[in-house]
């Protein structure tokens, strides 16, 4: 019995390092392939997303453009390998699941890398630009001449694009943890006040000292919450009728 229990862990290891495998060849793969696409993303994003004037920027160190550009390619590579990464994950954990619920979470894969591409842009195209305005407005008024740094300049917006990015994807993990019996309706109803508080803080965290920044970030995410919520229920309302049918076939 415990030779069979010592083969069966060796065997669920050995899957694991060969779905481990190809991810990471994947990833190398596409980071490779992302060399080539780095440039015009580039000149895309140091284009002021507001006024649609070149910015201008500067290396303060000899290997600013050597990380700039590997940040980038890997950037792409993440978002890339991204599904295929789930998949995998889904495949390891797939044989513990029932049928149904097996069923249930392959459908969330599309609608991760979806929000995680529409967390992206709202990012980049809302909250980045008015993170700038602001500081410009604040160095203007303070008298200051803006300097861009490369690196700094792609800090910061990578600060910003990609805590929302993976914010964006709440209502997948609540749906996930809905279709696992972790979570349920009445549960995140009852934490909505320590939820929105949460959501409060993370807003103010992933943009600068700007109330209107900050509650352009926090109202989507109060909204994602609700939504979640809403499609929690959903699918709890069918759990609770497949357990009482089922019941009431073995009863």
């Amino acid at each position: 019995m415990a030779e069979e229990s010592q083969q069966s862990v060796v065997e669920h290891l050995t899957e694991l390092r060969r779905r481990l495998f190809w991810v990471l060849f994947i990833f190398v793969f596409v980071l490779v392939a992302a060399f080539f696409v780095v440039k015009p993303i580039y000149n895309y994003v140091t284009v002021n997303a507001l006024s649609g004037v070149k910015i201008n920027l500067n290396a303060f160190s000899f290997w600013d453009g050597v990380g700039v550009y590997m940040k980038i390619a890997m950037m792409v590579a993440l978002g890339v390998t991204l599904p295929f990464a789930l998949y995998q994950i889904w495949a390891f954990v797939s044989p513990g699941l029932r049928p149904a619920e097996r069923k249930a979470t392959l459908k969330y894969i599309p609608y991760v890398f979806l929000c995680f591409i529409i967390g992206l842009m709202f990012g980049y195209f809302v909250v980045f630009p008015l993170a700038m305005a602001f500081t410009g407005e604040l160095n203007a008024e303070l008298g200051l001449i803006e300097t861009y740094g490369m690196a700094d300049y792609f800090k910061f917006l990578f600060n910003i694009i990609i805590p929302i990015s993976l914010l964006f994807e709440l209502p997948i993990v609540i749906l996930f943890l809905t279709q696992l019996r972790i979570l349920n309706p009445q549960l995140l109803r009852k934490m909505r006040r320590v939820s929105y508080f949460a959501l409060v803080v993370i807003s103010v965290m992933v943009t600068p000292a700007d109330l209107l920044s900050a509650f352009l970030v926090l109202i989507p995410l109060i909204i994602l919450y609700e939504v979640s919520v809403l499609l929690s229920s959903r699918v709890h309302r069918k759990q609770v009728a497949a357990d009482a049918k089922r019941e009431a076939q073995y009863s």
